[in-house]
């Protein structure tokens, strides 16, 4: 745009500082990042993964930044309890394919992305945005203190629970999708001890570039290294329908309302269902893993959704959860997060008015987003809700099965980038 004008970006996790760093190099005259957070977001130690296509693509942009610590993942596992088998320690692996990914620990990818915003960004923690609202040819931001600033846009990277949204598509919310994952991390060094419980040394070693899914009848379960701060770590995300009402601890809310719940609060009911998850369902070997995990290192997230029928509207647009909620099946969240703050770069620069960006960013980055919800939402079916005989199917029943849930798609990790194209 020939007017560089302002911007607001609500939210400063992955989302927001690629949006700050992509409205610099398109033009923008000030940037401001609100994070409400006042502690250090690094401290997330939860993994995800980059399909390595994605990665090169965004590499070549300058959306993801070069030097952050990742993992090398070739393969996936498919894996299933078989206690007929003599070597059911570690279950039978019954399918295995290609997985030409990356894994990254949250912590440190934002990290990377945070130390890689222009100093010209103004990075505002303990910053809660209450609303916004149009102010004629500019955009209102309400802050908690009743402070109010104004900007030419404002882009929501506000998550999943985002108030900016409520500007754009108030009709949309977040849909609990019926089952849960318990979530953990640990120092990978400990696995030595649990190889040589098994009578397998190791074992570990063997699976170090590849994701495992312990599969089982209602969920499954993935796991994989990541890097750490401190070396490396293990990652597992088990899906499961929780007990009963679904709540993680005594007077927890409901999970149909949007929520999480932070590390060291897996107890009581939630902690027992767990167990009992590893007891009956899984491979010992693997059940011994996951019970390394400290508590304060485990946590319930209940799984949503979302798919809002704009990400654009006036002076605001929505990107990362803030625009749609993907299901994590489909391991696309911090890639479409960054394509999206790259979309957005690309249309600015193609736009000669905010009218023009926003229309250029919703063609761009509206059909993408509901295409990976649905898939998501597929996967999620037909591998937790509605789970296959895993124990009786062969390796080409997997594969007729995955093909199935893709219906069409090349594969999961979400989809190479699109151009924008011309303003209209």
């Amino acid at each position: 745009m020939r007017d560089g004008g302002s911007v607001a970006v609500i939210g400063g996790s992955i989302a927001g500082c690629a949006f700050a760093s992509a409205a610099v190099r398109a033009g923008a005259d000030e940037v401001v990042v609100l994070e409400r957070t006042l502690g250090r977001l690094e401290d997330r130690g939860l993994g995800l993964c980059v399909h390595d296509e994605r990665a090169v693509e965004l590499r070549a942009t300058g959306a993801l930044p070069t030097g952050i610590a990742a993992h090398r993942l070739v393969r996936r596992r498919w894996v299933v309890r078989d206690p007929g088998a003599e070597a059911d320690q570690a279950g039978r692996v019954f399918w295995e394919q290609p997985f030409p990914f990356h894994s990254y620990h949250w912590g440190l990818l934002w990290r990377g992305l945070r130390e890689a915003l222009p100093a010209s960004v103004v990075y505002r923690q303990g910053e809660t945005v209450t609303g916004v609202a149009a102010a004629g040819d500019r955009a209102e931001v309400r802050l908690a203190e009743g402070a109010a600033e104004r900007f030419g846009l404002v882009v929501g990277a506000d998550g999943y629970r985002s108030v900016v949204r409520r500007a754009v598509c108030p009709e949309s919310r977040p849909h609990y999708a019926g089952y849960v994952c318990w979530r953990g991390h640990l120092d990978a060094g400990r696995l030595a001890a649990v190889d040589a419980a098994a009578g397998r040394p190791g074992e570990s070693g063997a699976w170090s570039d590849a994701v495992t899914t312990v599969c089982f009848p209602g969920g499954s379960c993935v796991i994989y290294r990541i890097p750490g701060p401190d070396g490396p770590r293990v990652n597992w995300v088990l899906y499961a329908a929780p007990p009963r009402a679904g709540a993680p601890g005594a007077g927890a809310p409901r999970l149909d309302d949007p929520t999480s719940f932070p590390p060291g609060q897996v107890a009581g009911e939630s902690a027992a269902h767990l167990e009992a998850l590893l007891e009956r369902e899984f491979p010992p070997y693997w059940a011994e893993v996951l019970r390394l995990t400290e508590p304060e290192h485990t946590l319930v997230q209940p799984i949503y959704d979302l798919e809002t029928p704009r990400i654009a509207s006036g002076r605001f647009l929505l990107g990362g959860d803030a625009a749609t909620v993907v299901r994590p099946h489909n391991t696309s969240g911090a890639a479409k997060a960054l394509q999206d703050a790259d979309a957005f770069e690309s249309a600015w620069r193609g736009a000669a008015s905010p009218a023009e960006l926003l229309r250029a960013y919703e063609r761009a980055r509206g059909p993408a987003g509901r295409e990976l919800v649905a898939l998501a939402r597929r996967l999620g079916r037909a591998q937790v809700e509605r789970t296959p005989p895993w124990a009786a199917m062969t390796g080409a029943d997997v594969a007729s099965w995955w093909r199935e849930q893709l219906a069409g798609a090349p594969g999961i990790g979400g989809q190479a980038t699109v151009p924008a194209g011309p303003p209209s």
